[in-house]
């Protein structure tokens, strides 16, 4: 860091473990309450509102809280998985700033609508398949297994195999292409 204010600021808070144990313990505790709220994993209870009187659903957000609590100090406790943490969302934020702009390169030629600029569907489909592809290599990466894999696959494959497997690809992209529905598939509606 720089020996500036705001350098001495950041190596304090290094110095303090903010990165080490505060933010990934967040981080971890965030996600994972999320998910169990959202999936209502622990079920849900009925309360009586005073207000109205009526009967609602909520999440049993003590036994969520708690077992997100223990998830993320367990995480915490280990080394290996909070440098795991820091590596791969730091480069999963590289992701996004390369994936923002360059949707704001495209938006830049593309006319300006009522509602703001969209990509059409199949753009949207390409550049979800690439992020979660990108994402993939990225933890394979921070796990050492992409090195592992690509010294597997450059010893073991020959010419005949790759091959092989690029004209299964293709044939398995010409049968969908040929069998593919033409008209979208339309929702009915309800009456």
């Amino acid at each position: 860091m720089a020996n500036t204010v705001l350098g001495n600021a950041m190596n304090f808070l290094v110095e303090l473990g903010v990165f080490e144990i505060i933010l990934p313990f967040l981080l971890v505790f965030t996600m994972v309450f999320a998910f169990l709220e959202k999936t209502k994993i622990y079920g849900t209870e009925e309360y009586r509102s005073e207000n109205d009187g009526k009967i609602h659903q909520v999440t049993r957000k003590n036994l969520n809280s708690m077992t997100a609590f223990v998830i993320a100090f367990f995480v915490v406790a280990s080394a290996q998985l909070v440098s795991l943490i820091s590596e791969v969302t730091s480069k999963v934020v590289l992701l996004i700033v390369l994936v923002f702009s360059f949707t704001l390169t495209i938006g830049a030629f593309q006319k300006q609508e009522k509602d703001g600029f969209f990509l059409n569907k199949t753009w949207t489909i390409i550049f979800e398949v690439i992020v979660f592809i990108g994402i993939a290599l990225i933890f394979l990466n921070s796990l050492g297994w992409l090195d592992k894999i690509y010294a597997y696959l450059q010893s073991n494959w020959s010419g005949e195999i790759l091959a092989t497997v690029l004209m299964m690809a293709i044939f398995i992209g010409f049968i969908w292409y040929i069998t593919k529905d033409p008209n979208p598939k339309q929702e009915k509606k309800k009456d």
